[in-house]
């Protein structure tokens, strides 16, 4: 049966109204939402110094948050949750000290941020971090030092690194070189990307983990903290054992147990100072 032309009007009228109220109810909704989804209780004043100091910077000319910004450098939405204070403090006072600029051709620039700069931009960062984006951007964010097999990147597991120019004096940027040069290589079998698992686990998160691993009433081994964790797993990785048939066999470990006679202590040391920033 057709429709009458005031039938049809009213239709219409009755489906714009309808449409209408719905979207102001929605719109009603997300604002009430916003404060919990953005974080916003946990905007402290050192938040807002830290937003003022990417400003400041220009951080967003090279870098993304929330995918949104230059795509010359890695997003940095998560980067806090990928990596510790520690490594970031070291890495933004001086990026020179975790890169050889001839091999890595490294394009970070050398800030020259002071010391409360460097922890309000954390703050920052940490804040973004724990907005719920509803997984966006909707891919693993690959942080320096990631390794995917086949990669052509110059931090592929294949490439030795060379030691830091300027960094003899930073155990974590000496360990994070430590990492990928080492024979053989940490690289070739872990890879520092969420999710990554190759011939050993992905590391990605092995700060957190490896101190839930030790207060474990499962946990066989003997140290007590993380970094002493990291250190026995490198020296002796069949002292604990992860499961996974890839991972062991018949209670000893596939990973190497050369490490503690081929690298010095101080070197054992830069790695699992390095590891554990892996957060």
């Amino acid at each position: 049966m057709a429709m009458t032309r005031r039938g049809s009007r009213l239709f219409a009228i009755l489906c714009t109204a309808g449409a209408t109220l719905l979207f102001l109810a929605l719109t009603v909704d997300s604002h009430q939402q916003f404060g919990r989804l953005t974080n916003a209780h946990n905007l402290t004043p050192e938040v807002i110094r830290g937003k003022d100091v990417w400003h400041k910077y220009n951080c967003i000319n090279c870098h993304t948050l929330f995918g949104e910004g230059a795509y010359y450098a890695p997003d940095l939405t998560k980067i806090t949750q990928h990596r510790g204070e520690p490594y970031l403090k070291a890495y933004l006072r001086d990026p020179s000290q975790f890169y050889d600029e001839q091999r890595h051709r490294r394009l970070m620039p050398r800030q020259n941020l002071s010391d409360e700069e460097i922890s309000d931009l954390i703050r920052f960062l940490d804040w973004v971090s724990k907005v719920d984006n509803q997984g966006w951007p909707p891919r693993p964010i690959l942080v320096t030092g990631a390794s995917i097999p086949g990669t052509d990147s110059p931090l592929a597991a294949t490439a030795p690194a060379a030691r830091p120019v300027g960094a003899t004096s930073n155990p974590i940027a000496l360990g994070e070189s430590l990492f990928r040069s080492v024979t053989p290589a940490c690289t070739a079998c872990h890879s520092i990307a969420p999710g990554v698992s190759m011939a050993g686990p992905t590391l990605a998160g092995i700060g957190a983990r490896a101190k839930a691993i030790v207060a474990s009433p499962d946990y066989k081994g003997k140290a007590k903290d993380v970094e002493s964790y990291i250190r026995e797993s490198i020296v002796e990785p069949s002292a604990h054992l992860i499961p996974g048939p890839m991972y062991s066999a018949n209670g000893m470990s596939f990973m190497p147990n050369t490490y503690g006679k081929d690298l010095k202590p101080e070197q054992i040391d830069q790695l699992a100072a390095y590891l554990a920033t892996l957060q």
